[in-house]
């Protein structure tokens, strides 16, 4: 049996990381339903503190997530978490753009406040390390 997965980030601002990584990827920040929203605060199966306001919107505090235009591709989930990221992530995304793009992608991610860590390379294989704006890694391939 096969499953479909959701790749989930741990992050201290959800919903400003959701954006910039739509931006990166360019993918959707995916749209939370405010009538349902208010709906649950109304009707006390949720409270007004597990709220906030985003961007002019009501949406839940605790989360935001990302899809790709491209059906198929894992949704990705920014979570609140109370403690900041300490050290390097076990796992992290690779964005591949191909060996003629990685320069102008990478100078493009540093330009919307990601920052650059190192360079690898094996083989013929080359990457470029980098930081989100919360210092989660991904490398541009």
């Amino acid at each position: 049996m096969a499953f479909d997965v959701q790749i989930t980030v741990d992050c201290s601002a959800p919903h400003d990381l959701a954006d910039w990584w739509a931006q990166a990827l360019g993918w959707q920040v995916e749209p939370q339903d405010e009538a349902f929203i208010r709906r649950m605060v109304d009707t006390g199966a949720a409270t007004a503190e597990d709220t906030t306001t985003h961007r002019g919107a009501l949406v839940w505090r605790v989360g935001a997530a990302i899809t790709s235009p491209d059906p198929g591709r894992p949704r990705v989930l920014f979570q609140l978490v109370p403690e900041p990221k300490a050290v390097k992530n076990r796992l992290h995304l690779d964005v591949r753009v191909g060996p003629e793009r990685v320069e102008a992608e990478v100078a493009r991610l540093v330009g919307l406040g990601a920052r650059e860590l190192w360079r690898g390379r094996q083989g013929p294989f080359a990457w470029v390390t980098l930081a989100d704006p919360e210092g989660n890694e991904l490398c541009v391939t």
